[in-house]
């Protein structure tokens, strides 16, 4: 797996067309949820766009890292996924790992929070999140917000 993190303007259209096509297929559609997938964020030009590769290129895991202020007071991690081909490789773990190290390592007095599905709690728990909010309804989703807490 080649990871890599990149900001909007280092993207190249094939490869922004693939972030974003993953992004629509599996939440847009394998999660039938019509919601603006498309915000400026992507845009800022702090976002960083974390990538996984297989050895030929193909698109398995992605994550967006927002400043600090974009979303919440804290930097955040949104928009993780890994692609159907990806799935059962246990990409999602080294995946947030490489997300929460960059966060960490760009913003490193910043803190990090997510808004995370709920069915996701316990995944994120395990890297070290805490809730930090009731659930609510996002888009239709149950939701959480979550905080980073470095063990």
């Amino acid at each position: 797996m080649q990871w890599q993190n990149l900001t909007f303007n280092q993207l190249n259209a094939n490869t922004l067309y693939d972030i974003l096509k993953l992004r629509v297929d599996v939440f847009v559609v394998e999660q039938a949820c019509a919601y603006p997938e498309l915000d400026e964020k992507d845009r800022h030009p702090e976002t960083l766009h974390l990538m996984g590769l297989s050895s030929d290129g193909e698109l398995l895991a992605y994550a967006r890292i927002l400043p600090p202020g974009l979303s919440y007071p804290e930097a955040s991690i949104g928009r993780v996924v890994v692609s159907p081909a990806g799935r059962g490789k246990g990409l999602a773990m080294p995946l947030m790992q490489h997300a929460i190290e960059s966060a960490l390592t760009t913003w490193p007095d910043a803190g990090i929070q997510i808004g995370a599905q709920d069915y996701l709690k316990a995944f994120y728990q395990k890297l070290g999140f805490v809730a930090c909010s009731e659930m609510y309804l996002e888009d239709g989703i149950p939701h959480l917000d979550m905080r980073y807490q470095p063990a």
